[in-house]
């Protein structure tokens, strides 16, 4: 019953937000990865702390650790915003990648125990523990009905990963399911701007 309120919650908060993620969705490039994100420029337009997604984001789906590039730019962002100012929400936060960020990346806190992204929970807890206002976080996420969608709800700032990180070699299946979950979203998203 959870996860039917969860995807009922996607698409319900994702009719009221469609203006928004249909502005989000034409104007993020088509090769849009963290890779070209500068947390430099990112801190002179007032963003104060990174919430990242996992898969897709920092590796492809299911992948126990983040890839040497993800990890670069973690580091990256972590001298311009302090480990403290960086968190990981995830709806999939393993056992195995929590003791990876404990041993590889101990200022960064992931997000547990809230209700599952569209759902702000996440990013409000983010903004408790960061102690920020909302508008200063910025939601990293390839999912539009997940975690763009959070981060519109919760009044914080989306970023949209339209180039995810994937791999058909470790997990064909959940990749090429993830992927169509992808696109059925953009599909939605803009159908739904046009009301």
């Amino acid at each position: 019953m959870a996860q039917f309120a969860h995807i009922l919650a996607g698409f319900t908060l994702g009719f009221l937000c469609r203006r928004k993620l249909a502005q989000l969705l034409a104007e993020t490039p088509l090769t849009a990865s963290i890779l070209t994100i500068d947390p430099a420029v990112l801190r002179m337009q007032g963003i104060e702390v990174l919430s990242l997604d996992f898969d897709g984001v920092l590796a492809g789906h299911g992948a126990p650790v983040p890839l040497p590039e993800a990890i670069a730019w973690m580091k990256h962002c972590q001298e311009v915003f302090g480990g403290s100012r960086m968190f990981i929400l995830s709806n999939k936060p393993t056992e195995v990648r929590v003791r990876w960020f404990a041993e590889h990346f101990p200022a960064i806190r992931l997000i547990s125990g809230v209700r599952k992204k569209p759902y702000p929970d996440g990013i409000k807890k983010t903004g408790e523990l960061a102690g920020v206002p909302l508008s200063s976080i910025m939601m990293v996420d390839d999912r539009l009905l997940t975690g763009c969608l959070a981060a519109l709800v919760a009044g914080a700032r989306p970023c949209y990963i339209r180039h995810p990180y994937v791999s058909f070699d470790f997990r064909p299946g959940a990749e090429l399911f993830f992927w169509l979950l992808r696109f059925a979203e953009r599909v939605y998203v803009r159908v739904v701007s046009l009301f």
